[in-house]
């Protein structure tokens, strides 16, 4: 396997264009863009004019290239029948999120690419911020304590675009909660490990569009945790600042703004030692809290160069397609919660 992983992208659009691209594999240093395509063969050319790509007229085009490994970045509904089409075709796939549709398209994907002998990852990219991997190491070492509560905040202002996939369940699997609900879910369940139910609440707040523009979620870790989940497409971008707050026994990590595309964002820690009484006073004075201010990491440039990495040694990608399809699972049981209003437990 060569040094360097050939990448082609199907949905050569959007996220592609404005991130993966520019920032993921033009700059990782273990990949190059080989070829691309997108249903818009005008910006499909420009695209590739921009990066030195092979401009493909079609899915099969492109997967009879050089590519060794396909991103796809295109509309939720059709992810399941592109990561079938890149099996099938021998080629290794990073899918974005969600991972197809449902828990059956996330299991056949799944079982389809392990037939066939390619990688699947899934995109949360959120998993490589600098700060939440120095996050996760304080709670691995027990420096948080037990773990308490946990909340993590996405939202954005989204109002009605003729054509826009994000606002049609059809298309995009659901609204606010599948799009952005499903990055917070994701990072929790990272620091405090799997939900064990849910209780959930979706609503149009704001826009009349098919998907919901509201979403909160309750969980219920299986070490007994709990956390919560909010997310909008009804809150103005500057107004959101999207939250991290992890709670211990021993102390708690806020932050502002690590939550989202790019490597900007606030955090610090608030610790205690072993052995604190009770202070009825409850006293809160200002105590001095620890930065975590870690060389900062562009998250598309990360999700690149490790899937590249799993390709070149034949392992594994560390967010692979079972975190995928675990995330399909929460997201399933938060829908069905919001649908007959009651607790859901995950099977």
């Amino acid at each position: 396997m060569p040094k360097r992983i050939k990448w082609g992208v199907i949905g050569s659009g959007g996220i592609a264009r404005r991130r993966t691209i520019p920032e993921g594999i033009v700059k990782a240093r273990n990949a190059e863009l080989s070829a691309v395509f997108d249903i818009d063969q005008k910006v499909n050319r420009e695209v590739a004019k921009e990066y030195g790509a092979a401009p493909a007229a079609s899915v099969d085009e492109l997967l009879g290239g050089q590519a060794d490994a396909i991103y796809v970045a295109t509309p939720a509904s059709a992810h399941a029948q592109q990561v079938r089409a890149c099996a099938e075709a021998g080629k290794h796939v990073l899918c974005e999120k969600p991972l197809g549709m449902s828990v059956a398209e996330a299991q056949e994907m799944i079982a389809l690419c392990e037939q066939k002998g390619v990688k699947l990852g899934c995109a949360f990219m959120m998993r490589f911020v600098a700060q939440h991997r120095e996050a996760l190491a304080l709670i691995e070492q027990g420096r948080l304590g037990g773990p308490v509560y946990a909340r993590a905040q996405l939202s954005c202002w989204y109002p009605p675009i003729k054509g826009a996939w994000r606002q049609d369940p059809a298309t995009g699997g659901g609204g606010a909660l599948i799009d952005m609900g499903g990055h917070c879910i994701d990072l929790l369940e990272m620091f405090f490990g799997n939900v064990a139910k849910v209780s959930c609440f979706v609503n149009n707040t704001i826009h009349s569009y098919k998907s919901e523009d509201s979403a909160t979620a309750m969980l219920f870790f299986e070490n007994g945790a709990i956390g919560t989940v909010d997310t909008f497409f009804c809150i103005p971008d500057n107004s959101s600042k999207n939250v991290l707050e992890l709670y211990g026994s021993k102390g708690s990590v806020l932050a502002k703004g690590t939550i989202g595309q790019g490597p900007a964002g606030q955090m610090e820690a608030f610790l205690e030692e072993d052995g604190k009484g009770y202070d009825a006073k409850q006293s809160r004075a200002a105590k001095q809290s620890m930065k975590i201010k870690p060389k900062p990491v562009n998250t598309y440039q990360a999700e690149i160069e490790e899937f590249s990495r799993a390709v070149i040694e034949d392992r594994e990608p560390a967010i692979s397609g079972e975190l995928g399809l675990r995330s399909q699972k929460v997201l399933t049981a938060c829908y069905e919660s919001a649908r007959l209003g009651k607790v859901v437990a995950l099977g």
